[in-house]
């Protein structure tokens, strides 16, 4: 095995060592998954939730059960989704996504979940059985390689997810692969204007996580095209503000004010994207 591959094979068991543990957590909302430190302790959770998470609760099909708060944005807003679709939500936590899609697809639709946590899936199945949703299935699998037939979604959503995956390319490309042609998907992420200062890095994401593994916008934009989809467009952008008081022990007062005064940023963006039919 290559230093590369033994290095995200790393990043994937920390990552799901991460969402095991959060979702045997109490209802707490962390935001993204807040790492060990800094702004996940119970005096400052709610700002890492605030700082991250977008409200769902009034959107229909809202259970709040399955909301953990580690989402940066609202995918299925921005999904199209219709009566009778089948819609794949990558990263599917306790289930939040994929019921408020199966709103929009009704019971002749199709939703599934998939999840690198097991005890996640455990979590959302849960929380499907207790909504009586016959339609909405999770599995178990590692979005490099998604373990769902080629074809079979009309839409793909994923919630901050996308950004923990140590290889990018090789997601999108698993996302062009289960889109039937003329399919497009609808995912929110972190992304940054430019290259973040390692200290600014470090403390974001203690603060409220998803961060290290945070691409450039347009690097990442680059890499959905370089997947062959087409039609992309970005829908919504919003600035995430790390607190001064969170940066402070990392860059000082001096780096503070000069990083503030840059035009590099953190940033929730959510995108779409076409499968050429």
């Amino acid at each position: 095995m290559t230093e590369l591959n033994r290095s995200n094979e790393a990043l994937k068991r920390i990552v799901k060592e991460k969402y095991d543990r959060i979702s045997q957590s109490s209802s707490a909302k962390p935001g993204c998954g807040c790492s060990e430190g800094p702004g996940c302790g119970s005096d400052r959770g709610e700002i890492s939730y605030s700082v991250m998470a977008e409200d769902y609760s009034t959107l229909e099909g809202y259970a709040q059960e399955a909301d953990l708060g580690l989402g940066c944005g609202l995918p299925t807003e921005y999904a199209g989704l219709e009566a009778g679709q089948t819609v794949v939500d990558l990263g599917s936590g306790a289930g939040n996504d994929c019921f408020v899609a199966r709103r929009e697809v009704g019971s002749e639709g199709r939703v599934i979940g998939v999840d690198f946590s097991e005890s996640m899936v455990e979590k959302a199945k849960e929380n499907a059985e207790k909504l009586q949703y016959d339609n909405v299935e999770f599995y178990a699998g590692d979005i490099e390689e998604i373990p769902l037939d080629t074809n079979i979604a009309d839409v793909v959503v994923s919630n901050c997810v996308l950004n923990l995956v140590p290889d990018k390319k090789k997601a999108f490309e698993e996302i062009q692969r289960i889109l039937k042609p003329g399919g497009h998907f609808s995912i929110s992420d972190i992304v940054t204007s430019g290259k973040l200062p390692g200290e600014v890095s470090r403390a974001a994401e203690l603060y409220a996580g998803c961060v290290t593994g945070a691409m450039v916008k347009a690097a990442y934009l680059d890499l959905i095209r370089g997947s062959g989809f087409e039609k992309i467009l970005v829908r919504k952008e919003r600035k995430i503000e790390i607190p001064d008081e969170v940066l402070e022990p990392y860059l000082g007062n001096d780096a503070l004010n000069r990083f503030r005064d840059s035009s590099v940023g953190l940033y929730s963006i959510t995108v779409n994207g076409v499968k050429p039919a």
